[in-house]
């Protein structure tokens, strides 16, 4: 299924990988519709990094996945809805659950009730690999058991049961699609990799939390092109699909990392409020490709020492964008 000229939701547009997905939507010849979480200031986040001549292609609605009828009226007329409007933090999902469960799970019920009342051809769900907790075996594939360790995680469980269950229950053309750790330019820092690279690039010293967690880390525009790929392939309907490189490397591993970049050494200082509860912490995410690039033909391309580097030019372009000695949760 071709996206040229189709009329195209993005939920969650003006977070890090939703800024990218309308990039590129854009370029692949879409009419995009970009969902943005109303507020006062019309602020539209991520997107204000979207070059001024690809946002003015852009339809912005601004509203809130938890309202029903804002959520239908999002979405009236689209063929195709990319719903990654969520609420992500880790951290703050143990000072607020119930803000991931009425974002994560009513509100992406409510994506699926106006999918539903309208004539949608496909929709895209974003998953996330925490729903499997720490891997029991490893890499892991789409059948590996869910294992929520935080509230986050709980409510993407739910969200993801709740998108197959749609699909399985009235026929909605339904592919959740479950990314490994995605990384890149406009990404908060909130997240590790800003986090180091921020620090870094300042002189140190480097304030972290665990060192030894292990992730899989995709480039941004490696994921934008798995969101793409999913929605053109008719086999991926009903289907749970993973996007990952199939290489981990740990929180240690990507300082020295980015030093190595920089040509610089730092000092790193483990801070106990950034630590996440022993047994919420997932140790090892790793996983299996194979089966995307079954179904679709998406292989990931971004080596991750040449992502690093595309992150490291586009933050220390921008000075004073970030402030990751301040942790904030």
């Amino acid at each position: 299924m071709s996206l040229r000229d189709a009329t195209v939701a993005v939920t969650g547009a003006a977070g890090f990988i939703g800024s990218h997905l309308v990039e590129a939507l854009v370029a692949e010849g879409a009419r995009v519709r970009a969902i943005a979480r109303y507020n006062s200031r019309s602020a539209l986040g991520a997107l204000d990094w979207v070059p001024d001549e690809v946002r003015s292609e852009v339809e912005v609605v601004f509203g809130d996945i938890r309202d029903l009828e804002s959520a239908v009226d999002a979405v009236r007329g689209c063929e195709v809805i990319f719903h990654l409007a969520a609420q992500i933090a880790i951290p703050y999902s143990y000072v607020n659950p119930r803000d991931y469960v009425e974002t994560n799970v009513l509100g992406t019920l409510n994506v699926l009730q106006a999918a539903r009342a309208g004539s949608v051809r496909r929709l895209v769900h974003t998953s996330t690999s925490e729903v499997y907790g720490t891997a029991q075996r490893v890499p892991i594939t789409e059948d590996h058991p869910l294992s929520a360790q935080s509230p986050y995680a709980a409510s993407k469980v739910a969200a993801d049961q709740l998108a197959l269950s749609f699909h399985r229950s009235f026929e909605l053309p339904v592919t959740v699609l479950r990314p490994f750790n995605t990384y890149g330019p406009r990404q908060s820092a909130r997240a590790v990799i800003p986090t180091i690279i921020d620090q870094a690039l300042k002189g140190g010293p480097v304030r972290i939390g665990s060192l030894e967690p292990r992730r899989d880390l995709t480039y941004v525009t490696d994921t934008v092109r798995g969101f793409i790929a999913v929605s053109g392939a008719d086999a991926a309907v009903g289907e749970t699909l993973q996007l990952g490189t199939g290489e981990d490397v740990s929180v240690g591993e990507l300082i020295e990392t980015v030093q190595a970049l920089l040509g610089c050494e730092v000092e790193i200082m483990q801070e106990e409020k950034r630590v996440r509860p022993e047994m919420s912490e997932v140790g090892l995410l790793l996983s299996d490709p194979r089966r995307m690039t079954d179904v679709t033909g998406w292989r990931p391309e971004v080596a991750l020492r040449d992502g690093l580097e595309q992150t490291i030019r586009w933050i220390e372009a921008r000075p004073g964008s970030y402030a990751a000695e301040d942790y904030v949760v």
